[in-house]
């Protein structure tokens, strides 16, 4: 009889947690842009890839963190160098590749349907890695951003479907190598498909 009980207890703890907690893989495209004088305007093709954890805190509400790694491109313009007086022509019409490491902490809101939720939160970047700007890595953009996440997410029994809006808040330029005032942001819109476990 005791047995039964313990195994019953266990059974109910289990489904409470798993329903509590869950966790999963995604990944999808990163349209991607850097707002600033001597860039290109308009969103560029990137990826994205990741990891989530959602944690249920109360009915309609939870939470959600995630590791993303995101690739950014976008493309100087042909007076860059006359701009930024970086002294090489060849900084015209260069292709740039900024890889983000991001780490997203978001609010979970049920529409009506626990399938269907609005996302918002901060969410909080380390570059990674860049295409050479100016001769070094590291010479044009800080190593790290602050962002806005605004976006739906629609659970469906194993395969989930996210779209959102990432706009950056702090300048990435690195105002010790560049000394424009324009302030350079990034903005990206982001859709993807996952697995939820």
């Amino acid at each position: 009889m005791l047995a039964v009980v313990l195994m019953s207890v266990t059974a109910v703890s289990s489904v409470n947690a798993q329903s509590l907690l869950r966790w999963g893989v995604k990944g999808g495209a990163n349209l991607g842009k850097l707002d600033g004088t001597g860039y290109q305007n308009g969103f560029n093709l990137g990826y994205h890839l990741g990891a989530f954890v959602q944690l249920n805190l109360v009915k309609g509400f939870g939470v959600q963190g995630e590791a993303i790694f995101s690739s950014t491109k976008t493309k100087t313009t042909d007076d860059f160098s006359q701009i930024y007086n970086t002294g090489n022509l060849n900084d015209n019409g260069k292709n740039i590749n900024l890889n983000y490491l991001s780490i997203p902490l978001l609010a979970n809101i049920d529409l009506g349907t626990p399938r269907l939720k609005l996302q918002l939160g901060p969410q909080f970047g380390a570059l990674v890695s860049d295409k050479k700007v100016f001769g070094a890595a590291n010479q044009a953009f800080k190593g790290g951003e602050i962002s806005g996440v605004g976006g739906l997410w629609l659970q469906l029994p194993i395969i989930n479907i996210s779209a959102r809006y990432i706009i950056g808040f702090n300048d990435v330029k690195d105002m010790s190598s560049v000394t424009n005032t324009s302030n350079w942001k990034n903005q990206s819109i982001q859709l993807g498909v996952g697995v939820t476990l």
